[in-house]
């Protein structure tokens, strides 16, 4: 019989998530996959997964789900109070979870998005080679309901001892390293400047898709249209009102606003974790 977690709590938004689809923009499908990686990753070196192992990803409210056979799982990313049947458990270690237990992902203390890494792996069917939900395309599993059983792995790897992880505060500033281009010549010097010495903050409307900005409007030195052209993984897109926003994991292949630089890849993972408010700094480099 197959293992499964009954989902209690579907949390505000909880997804499947693993190193996502890469390769499929010519198809018009964004990579998606978890947007924190490395604490992807670490939660499941915990476990003895392997690194790209399905896990799923909390967004700010936490989940609750119930095995229906024992499991070892940690929880990490964004850090959280954990319970299991309502006695405290270990954030960022192995917890086992008995068989009917409840496992209750609280709400973050600081950052987005915590990460449920299970023994064994969540075991939802892939999808051009994939776990992953991708919100923009509806590719992959849906969104975390009340109710639903999600399959994990019953060959239950070696959990690998450990008394604390290294795992990464979530930013209380968000620097970003940016290469300009292939648009920054749509926008004025001043634009550039204000760029890469303004502080901008995360807006409220962030989400997988992007990372929204507040702050000073970069202004236009050519006022016209762009026809849509592909877009990679961290471009900056500049939209008509002139704020930046940061294309993360679910983003559209393709764009008609001018993107005026690209944030390297290592630095997204911060980007998951700066919540609603957090300082923004472009930096060349």
């Amino acid at each position: 019989m197959t293992a499964g977690l009954t989902v209690v709590r579907p949390g505000a938004l909880t997804t499947v998530q693993d190193a996502g689809r890469p390769g499929h923009a010519h198809l018009g499908v964004p990579r998606s996959g978890a947007l924190d990686a490395p604490a992807m990753t670490l939660a499941n070196r915990l476990l003895g997964n392997a690194p790209d192992a399905a896990v799923l990803e909390t967004t700010l409210t936490g989940c609750a789900l119930r095995p229906d056979h024992t499991v070892t799982v940690v929880v990490g990313g964004a850090p959280c109070p954990v319970a299991v049947d309502g006695r405290p458990a270990p954030w960022g270690l192995p917890v086992r979870v008995p068989a009917g237990a409840v496992l209750d992902v609280g709400a973050v203390t600081a950052g987005v998005r915590s990460y449920v890494a299970v023994a064994g792996g969540i075991a939802v069917e892939p999808v051009l080679g994939s776990r992953s939900a991708d919100l923009l395309s509806g590719l992959g599993p849906a969104p975390l309901r009340a109710g639903d059983v999600l399959p994990f792995g019953t060959t239950a790897p070696r959990t690998a001892p450990a008394d604390l992880a290294p795992w990464p505060a979530p930013p209380a500033e968000l620097t970003l390293p940016l290469r300009l281009g292939p648009r920054a010549d749509w926008f004025t010097p001043e634009a550039l400047r204000t760029l890469t010495s303004a502080t901008y903050r995360v807006s409220q409307h962030s989400n997988r898709i992007g990372l929204r900005t507040e702050g000073p409007p970069l202004e236009r030195a050519s006022p016209g249209e762009l026809p849509s052209e592909g877009m990679v993984l961290g471009a900056v897109q500049v939209p008509p009102d002139g704020r930046p926003v940061v294309f993360l994991h679910d983003h559209p292949t393709t764009g008609g606003y001018p993107v005026i630089g690209v944030v390297t890849e290592p630095a997204l993972a911060a980007a998951a974790q700066a919540a609603a408010g957090t300082p923004v700094r472009f930096t060349l480099g």
